[in-house]
């Protein structure tokens, strides 16, 4: 049974139903035969609450579901018991399709745009995540936002956060990201390329990591940047504090949904009441754990437990 914790909401503007299939070859102009193919909900705040629910707690995904593949989405997500908030659009929600390379080992990644949502469609959203019955403690807004959305469309949720008291975990890339600034989340979570993108400069060392997780702090980003290194770990910077977690050492079956692993465990770990260096502990072990499951699973509990051991 779920623990009892504070309510989390997870916030995903682009969703997708994953398709994942193999064959033994990739080819150009070739019939590729492929095996039959795994349906997954997929997008940023999805595998958030599905990864909370692996673990043992409990998440609201909130998203938009249009068309075939956003029922099927949804009709994924009852059946996994992941509580809903879908909210209706006119567009269909994306496909995105996975292939693994039986010979090489290789897996390639296709990813569709997602439909644009009108301007009444966006409101909606930002309603349902404010009228939420019991008000949330965490809203996560994880992924990358569709066609037409404004760039800062997450600081509109920050604003939201700040109203009815919720803390806003913030996963995002690009513009998206770079709007971001001084919207005042509570953790974001870039990659070493994307803070590296945005601020315009290489990183090569811990010490640069660390003065540019600072420079988004000072600059209203974020309080707290989980700054991701891929095989060399982790950051954790506040204004005053920097602690870099070693990555523990897994052999790769895939790399999908790593991130959202690892943030989906500090949010629960958040939410049950744990230290922040700890939560964050929890967190380096769900994003390994989630490089162990093939294609687009997730993260599961046994080897998230198994893991958290080997992090200091």
């Amino acid at each position: 049974m779920p623990f009892s914790t504070p309510p989390i909401v997870t916030l995903t503007m682009n969703p997708a139903l994953d398709v994942t299939t193999a064959t033994e070859h990739v080819r150009p102009t070739h019939k590729l035969r492929c095996s039959a193919p795994r349906f997954d909900p997929g997008g940023g705040g999805i595998n958030v609450a599905r990864v909370i629910h692996a673990l043992g707690g409990a998440a609201t995904a909130v998203f938009p579901a249009g068309g075939p593949a956003g029922e099927t989405l949804k009709q994924l997500l009852v059946r996994a018991e992941i509580p809903i908030a879908p909210v209706p659009v006119a567009g269909a929600t994306r496909e995105s399709f996975t292939v693994d390379e039986g010979a090489t080992g290789e897996q390639y990644r296709f990813v569709m745009p997602g439909p644009a949502l009108s301007q009444a469609e966006q409101q909606a959203i930002l309603r349902v995540l404010e009228e939420q019955p019991a008000p949330p403690a965490y809203i996560v807004a994880s992924g990358s936002l569709p066609t037409g959305l404004p760039e800062d469309f997450y600081c509109q949720v920050g604003a939201l956060c700040r109203r009815i008291g919720a803390r806003l975990i913030l996963d995002t890339s690009g513009p998206a990201l770079a709007a971001a600034k001084g919207c005042g989340a509570w953790l974001i979570k870039p990659s070493q390329r994307e803070i590296e993108d945005l601020l315009g400069r290489e990183l090569p060392d811990e010490a640069a990591q660390t003065d540019a997780a600072r420079a988004l702090i000072e600059q209203g980003f974020a309080e707290i940047v989980a700054l991701s290194l891929g095989e060399a770990g982790a950051l954790l910077v506040t204004a005053d504090t920097s602690r870099h977690f070693r990555a523990p050492q897994v052999k790769a079956a895939s790399a999908v949904g790593a991130g959202d692993s690892m943030v989906a465990a500090i949010t629960l770990a958040m939410a049950r009441g744990l230290p922040l260096e700890e939560a964050f502990r929890h967190g380096m072990a769900a994003g390994a754990a989630a490089l162990l499951t093939p294609a687009t699973e997730l993260a599961h509990r046994d080897d998230v437990e198994r893991l958290l051991a080997q992090i200091d």
